[in-house]
């Protein structure tokens, strides 16, 4: 029996296939959510069945901002409860997981192999993917480009943690020349400080693992532990934490 988790994200999507003791990824895919998580989960299956797998010998649980657009999934459940078990198979023990997302940030206390305490920031952009995503725009390059130009520069404060406001305050600051690897570096350390404002109202942990699509830019990771005071763990696969959670819950 296969043991199956689907983490529909805003921007991507994470696919995890466990074997029957929960211990061992069998099969692992990052694809596109596209403009339709319903299209999404079609060629999730369709994946999914090229390897063998179907509902005949599988157990399915779907996570995640689309989770409820996955008609074959056994179960769904919430992605604060995916990331905390997800992060668990990495760390054995308690600590704070740190998940920036597409559309939203969750930091999540995880004690005694339980969600303990959480907090999300899903009314605003500001401390999300999406936020870097609209300030790279601006300055005409990719997420991995403003992050290499972020290395470079000094940083400046971004004063606005609104997206619309942010992104004139950009506009105003190319304008009077600021070189652009000085508002790169201003714009990461603008989300890291608004992450770090929510892990500050959970309480305190001896271990911070990083999840979510930055837990593999090592400028993150470093500059996160540099401004918590504390060092941030992190693993390759930790992107797929929320679908390695979705697994280990699938059984």
């Amino acid at each position: 029996m296969y043991n199956v988790g689907i983490d529909i994200g805003s921007t991507a999507s994470k696919v995890v296939v466990m074997d029957d003791s929960k211990e061992k990824i069998i099969y692992k895919k990052v694809m596109p959510t596209g403009w339709s998580s319903v299209e999404t989960s079609k060629n999730i299956k369709e994946w999914l069945e090229s390897k063998g797998i179907d509902e005949d010998n599988s157990k399915v649980v779907a996570t995640g901002y689309g989770r409820v657009s996955v008609p074959f999934s056994d179960k769904v459940i919430t992605e604060i409860t995916c990331h905390g078990k997800g992060a668990s198979y990495f760390h054995d023990g308690d600590m704070t997981v740190i998940d920036i997302g597409g559309q939203d940030t969750k930091v999540i206390r995880f004690k005694d192999n339980l969600v303990d305490d959480f907090i999300m920031n899903d009314k605003c952009s500001a401390g999300t993917g999406k936020f870097l995503e609209v300030m790279a725009s601006r300055l005409g390059v990719d997420l991995d480009e403003m992050f290499e130009l972020a290395k470079k520069g000094k940083d400046i404060k971004i004063s606005s943690m609104c997206t619309v406001f942010a992104e004139t305050e950009i506009i105003s600051l190319i304008g009077k020349g600021t070189p652009k690897e000085d508002i790169a570096c201003g714009v990461i350390h603008s989300i890291i400080n608004k992450v770090l404002t929510l892990v500050n109202r959970v309480p305190k942990s001896d271990y911070y693992f990083l999840t979510g699509g930055f837990s593999g830019n090592s400028y993150m990771v470093e500059k996160l532990s540099q401004l918590l005071g504390v060092k941030v763990e992190t693993d390759e696969d930790a992107r797929f934490a929320g679908a390695i959670g979705a697994a280990m819950l699938a059984k």
